[in-house]
């Protein structure tokens, strides 16, 4: 709610970091898309907050003349925080207490203004021809301490920032790549230099900077280390693996390639992967549970909001697909490829990435054969895809060339017994061993 500032004219209203509804306490300030003295309109997209799930734009909630900027891109803003100063110019008879009309949501207002103004920095641009500008650049705090820990001056780097304000991105582009030398043997006469190289003796000795590269932890990746940092203090999880022959699998993705209904989807394995694991989830319910430890109770989902980890530049993201264990595998193709290009081009919103029942990581897309994931906080277990390939395989009774893949299952001991485990992942692994029993859920 914008409050007025004090010590004004009454029309100057501060609007203070909202509650984004994630019960978060904080988020970092992306970036800014006005500037002091920009005329804002109401609902105008006026900055970006990253938060542990995505990237929220907020909206103005008045109109007005911006007076004060109140915090820089890079820093961590508390909820209840001020953020901006605005001038009601436009309504200076609307009392300076009153609440601005048609507030919306914020993240989901209109967005027919642009919602950043950042540009990406070149290392050329950001070194600029080594020449210092002609006044020293402001830097977000971020970016200064960055540029302190690598040596960099700030002087020689050109901001992408509001106003040409020097960002964390731009302090990285500037890092010059410095091949390593090779230390002199004792007694031996270190090689001549070349014409126009300096010798150590005139540059000095490499700064340990130039071999070393400190990448402050904010936004996403910050908070899924808190996630996963809490996940192994306050789960009790155990894990168990099984080895699949998915031939059939395999053979069955390669018919539905060729027919029209798969025509204009990309079906992939883990389309079918997720198929079998929401199968097992509907005779295993158990395994789709939360822990309530203010009420002490296991709470069976009798819905499945199924998490899909998707690797992206800004950190790990698992988009979950509602009401999937209602989806077929054409629906289920279709909402996978949406989860994991929304994750990646960082357009997926807080909603895409709340209330997830249960995950499945794939790691065989990295050439990876299992791996032992940690359980997501308010999930019972979360599913292992290791890769697929051809291997040796003994196949009624004699030796043959399969396609066979791991997977395992990490589970919150709680609420999930060994014997619940295992159950599971057999009927998941049945399933993707004979598809044809899927027929009737696809």
């Amino acid at each position: 709610m914008p409050e007025p500032a004090a010590g004004d004219d009454g029309h100057v209203l501060e609007f203070r970091l909202p509650d984004l509804g994630e019960g978060l306490a904080d988020g970092d300030l992306v970036s800014w898309a006005v500037a002091v003295g920009d005329t804002v309109e109401l609902n105008q997209t006026i900055a970006e907050v990253e938060t542990a799930k995505a990237v929220v734009a907020l909206p103005s909630p008045f109109s007005g003349t911006v007076v004060e900027l109140l915090a820089t891109p890079g820093d961590t803003i508390p909820v209840g925080a001020p953020l901006i100063r605005v001038r009601n110019d436009l309504e200076v008879s609307q009392p300076p207490t009153a609440e601005p009309r048609n507030n919306v949501l914020v993240g989901y207002g209109p967005e027919a203004e642009s919602a950043s103004r950042r540009r990406k920095a070149t290392p050329s641009a950001a070194m600029a021809a080594n020449t210092p500008s002609s006044h020293r650049a402001a830097a977000t705090p971020a970016a200064r301490k960055l540029a302190k820990e690598l040596g960099i001056d700030l002087w020689y780097v050109a901001g992408s920032g509001p106003e040409g304000a020097v960002t964390v991105e731009d302090v990285r582009s500037a890092v010059p790549v410095t091949a390593p030398r090779t230390p002199a043997r004792s007694g031996s006469a270190a090689p001549a230099p070349a014409d126009g190289q300096s010798t150590d003796t005139d540059a000095g000795l490499i700064e340990p900077t130039a071999r070393e590269q400190r990448t402050p932890i904010s936004g996403i990746r910050k908070r899924t280390a808190a996630a996963m940092q809490a996940s192994s203090r306050t789960i009790p999880q155990a894990s168990t693996f099984l080895t699949v022959d998915c031939t059939a699998s395999m053979e069955l993705l390669d018919h539905l390639r060729t027919t029209k209904s798969f025509e204009d989807l990309t079906l992939t394995p883990l389309a079918l992967v997720a198929k079998a694991t929401l199968a097992a989830i509907a005779e295993y319910p158990g395994i789709n549970t939360a822990w309530d430890e203010q009420n002490q109770e296991i709470v069976t989902k009798h819905y499945v909001n199924l998490g899909i980890a998707v690797a992206s530049d800004r950190g790990l993201l698992v988009p979950n697909l509602k009401d999937a264990q209602a989806l077929s595998l054409r629906e289920l193709c279709r909402e996978i490829s949406w989860a994991a290009e929304t994750a990646r081009s960082g357009n997926a919103t807080p909603p895409d990435l709340r209330g997830g029942t249960f995950t499945i990581t794939n790691v065989g897309v990295f050439g990876v054969d299992t791996g032992v994931p940690l359980v997501n906080p308010g999930e019972a277990a979360i599913l292992c895809v290791g890769s697929i390939r051809k291997r040796p395989w003994v196949f009624r009774d004699e030796l043959a060339v399969r396609w066979v893949t791991t997977l395992g299952l990490s589970f919150d001991h709680r609420m999930v017994d060994g014997e619940l485990g295992a159950r599971f992942l057999a009927t998941t692994a049945g399933f993707l061993e004979d598809p044809l029993t899927l027929l009737s859920r696809i």
